[in-house]
């Protein structure tokens, strides 16, 4: 019989046999602990910022005059508290874009802020974002190009200790780093020292990847490593800042030919949804921008998203599992624009407003299936707000329910699930249901859920009792939350 607190009714023998039962075996492919971290920050920033913010580029050539980067009024604080406001807990900085720039005074090249006018030389823009981020309570990332058209020895054996001191440089002065964010830049023409040509390389192997990445493993290792194949995080393959229907956190990576897959060469179209049932944990990050391009472009002021954007972009990436790393960059003063900050301050409200009271917490639970008839896996574990407890099921037992009674009918429009991803991505599909009239109607289903699934209705629903179906599983479910939620207005 199932009771009304939400797990099985036993015999005293019973339960005394029940504070024994193991917890379910992890299913195929499970998250690190620098993962793990990962997955709860759900949406961080990107700060796209260099010389191309002064001569209006998106990817300069190299052959740019240092003292062109001059942010005369650039202020950290002002950049970071308006993301932290809008929700981020981490911001990533490009401390050196595709054209070699360094936004850093770092002792391998001279075009770097030393070589500037800005502060007499002796501005550090990497320091002062870093500190700024932990003044505000954000994560600090870096993005450093793998590419350099500046320098002459790029594309040669020579360069590879260079782009490891780079990294080594910022990995061990900037404190604790919370990703190390590699695109898939491989080369092409540049200014390469005054050489002015093209310059191809061995995307595969040039690089010498995996040594880079032990690098950083042993200077920051409870970073994440993102790239097109991670080791840590993978690009959901495009720019919209869209993760796939369904989005999968394992992943085969494989390259465009079919074989071997590697930073700049891999199958684009799988990205988005990941592999069913893939090896490795690879989760999707979603980048985007809130300007048509990645960095600022004063004829770009009239088109950055709207607050009602970016909050169905958070639906389509934050709410199918993935994490939106979102870029706002900076303008010539070293500002974010006003009009970046008022799409954020609504987008922070916005969430703020939604997500801060889960309108099932004090409902009462009860399920058709409870692991061991045990109460450390019973249904009142999703609402208790905790990602360490979970309701889970008996070994075998892959369709399963949990109800839902509120003390009163509330009215909500947005549904939030979370798997346990200790244990793996285990669960294929759900449903959820309200009882209205006597009846069960079905109002939303899902595929992968993973660490969140965020389903936002087309219209508010009243309703005082809830039902959660499990309808397909590859392993005995084990999930840590239902939350549902009511949006404000402001959404509109």
């Amino acid at each position: 019989m199932i009771t009304r607190r939400g797990f099985l009714a036993t015999a005293p023998a019973a339960l005394a046999a029940a504070a024994r039962v193991p917890p379910p075996k992890p299913y195929g492919a499970i998250p690190s602990s620098r993962q793990l971290r990962w997955h709860t920050l759900e949406s961080t920033a990107f700060l796209h910022f260099t010389v191309n913010t002064f001569t209006n580029r998106e990817w300069g050539l190299g052959d740019e005059d240092p003292n062109l980067f001059n942010p005369a009024k650039l202020d950290a604080d002002a950049i970071v508290a308006p993301l932290a406001g809008a929700g981020m807990r981490g911001v990533i900085l490009t401390c050196k874009h595709h054209d070699g720039f360094c936004l850093w005074p770092t002792q391998t090249t001279g075009h770097s802020v030393r070589a500037t006018s800005w502060k007499g030389g002796q501005g550090d823009v990497v320091r002062e974002i870093s500190d700024a981020a932990r003044r505000h309570g954000l994560l600090f990332g870096v993005y450093v190009s793998p590419w350099d058209r500046n320098h002459p020895a790029y594309g040669k054996p020579e360069y590879i200790p260079v782009y490891r001191q780079q990294l080594t440089e910022l990995l061990t002065g900037y404190g604790p780093i919370f990703e190390v964010w590699h695109d898939g830049a491989n080369g092409g023409d540049g200014y390469y020292g005054g050489a002015r040509e093209k310059r191809t390389i061995d995307k595969a192997t040039y690089y010498d990847w995996p040594r880079t990445w032990d690098l950083v493993r042993i200077l920051q290792p409870d970073a994440v490593i993102f790239s097109d194949v991670g080791p840590d995080v993978r690009w959901v393959g495009n720019e919209r800042g869209i993760a796939g229907d369904p989005c999968w956190a394992t992943y085969n990576p494989v390259g465009s030919d079919g074989g071997p897959a590697s930073p700049g060469d891999v199958r684009q179209r799988e990205s988005p949804t990941g592999t069913r049932h893939g090896a490795q944990w690879l989760p999707a990050e979603c980048d985007a921008s809130i300007r048509p391009g990645w960095f600022w472009h004063e004829n770009e002021n009239a088109r950055v998203k709207t607050p009602a954007q970016l909050i169905d972009l958070h639906y389509k990436s934050v709410g199918r599992g993935a994490t939106l790393l979102l870029n706002v960059p900076p303008n010539r003063d070293g500002l974010l624009s006003a009009e970046d900050i008022a799409s954020l301050g609504i987008l922070g409200d916005y969430r703020r407003a939604t997500f801060a009271h889960n309108l099932l917490a004090k409902a009462k639970a009860s399920s058709s299936q409870v692991r061991g008839h045990h109460r450390a896996y019973a249904p009142a574990n999703l609402l208790d707000g905790r990602e360490d407890t979970c309701w889970a099921t008996d070994d075998g037992a892959t369709a399963a329910e949990a109800v839902f009674d509120l003390p009163r009918p509330a009215t909500f429009n947005v549904i939030r699930i979370r798997e346990d991803i200790r244990f793996g991505q285990r669960i294929d599909a759900v449903a959820v249901d309200v009882r209205q009239s006597g009846t069960w109607e079905q109002v939303a289903s899902a595929t992968s859920i993973g660490p969140r699934r965020l389903i936002r209705l087309a219209k508010p629903i009243l309703a005082q009792r809830l039902r959660l179906r499990v309808t397909e599983a590859s392993a005995s479910p084990v999930l840590s939350e239902l939350a549902v939620f009511a949006e404000p207005d402001i959404a509109h």
